[in-house]
């Protein structure tokens, strides 16, 4: 059996929606419904009772979450176990959100590689429900997110703050909202949308919305346009006169935490790493080459 039906199985369970499990997995809602009816088949009964908006399991289904998640488990442990050589004595899984990769990630993750010849690192890009999931099931040793779960079992610690500034290519100075051209919303987590709601309430109507300030950046460079970008990003564009910090509009203090399992086997390494992660000071990340 593909392993993959599991795990979808699992995320649709966990979303009770076709289209936000498809979105988790980065998959298309087609796609999770044939691998749906693919697990169906072969077990031969019916996993879920679909109703709109109302996905519910079928006694069926609820007998087999167990033995799903105790899969996918073994199978983690046993990848990270096999994938280890005899120079490489420990294994970290490192996850952040999209985003998390673009402003801090992109730059930490080289310093730990290279300090740390003898690690097997796994380094992936997941949403904050996958990360959540996995922190608490001690299949992900560490994580960095915005807004990081607020669980018992689960330590949380600031690691940085950044400043999210308004940039534009357009030189022209903005008097007032409405003025903002071709703005690109990102989406920088549940406090700046808040924030942006209450507070740019009369922006442009975004052109585009998006979850990685990589796309953001490489639109607005090569097509032209306005977005929010963290201050570690967008400065070696301002002083090259690529980007305009448009000064007549607010700017929003983002702050970033790493979280991991106060139960978690590897707690003497990821203290060093941790320590790494919060003294040294990310260099701005090489997104584009101005």
């Amino acid at each position: 059996m593909d392993i993959e039906l599991i795990k979808t199985f699992i995320e649709v369970k966990d979303s009770r929606h076709f289209g936000k499990a498809a979105e988790n997995l980065y998959l298309t809602q087609a796609a999770v419904s044939s691998r749906i009816r693919q697990l169906e088949q072969y077990f031969g009964v019916q996993l879920f009772v679909r109703n709109r908006n109302n996905i519910q399991l079928t006694p069926a289904g609820e007998r087999l979450v167990s033995h799903a998640e105790t899969m996918i488990k073994t199978l983690r442990m046993a990848k990270q176990d096999v994938a280890l050589t005899t120079e490489q004595l420990t294994q970290i899984s490192l996850a952040g959100t999209p985003n998390t990769w673009d402003t801090y990630i992109h730059d930490a993750i080289s310093k730990i590689y290279a300090r740390h010849p003898n690690l097997s690192l796994v380094a992936e890009i997941q949403s904050r429900e996958q990360i959540s999931r996995h922190l608490i099931e001690r299949t992900l040793d560490v994580a960095i997110l915005f807004d990081p779960p607020k669980v018992d079992e689960l330590k949380i610690e600031h690691l940085h703050t950044f400043e999210l500034i308004p940039v534009s290519t357009f030189a022209a100075e903005v008097e007032n909202p409405e003025e903002v051209k071709r703005y690109i919303m990102v989406d920088w987590g549940t406090n700046f949308n808040s924030w942006h709601a209450k507070e740019l309430k009369d922006i442009a109507i975004p052109s585009v919305r998006t979850s990685t300030a990589r796309i953001a950046l490489d639109l607005i460079l090569q097509c032209g346009g306005s977005t929010y970008l963290p201050d570690v990003i967008v400065e070696p564009y301002i002083d090259q006169k690529l980007l305009y910090r448009l000064d007549d509009l607010p700017t929003f203090t983002r702050e970033l935490f790493v979280a991991y399992h106060k139960d978690n086997e590897n707690a003497d390494k990821l203290h060093e790493i941790r320590k790494m992660l919060r003294k040294e000071e990310p260099e701005a990340p090489s997104i584009l080459t101005p």
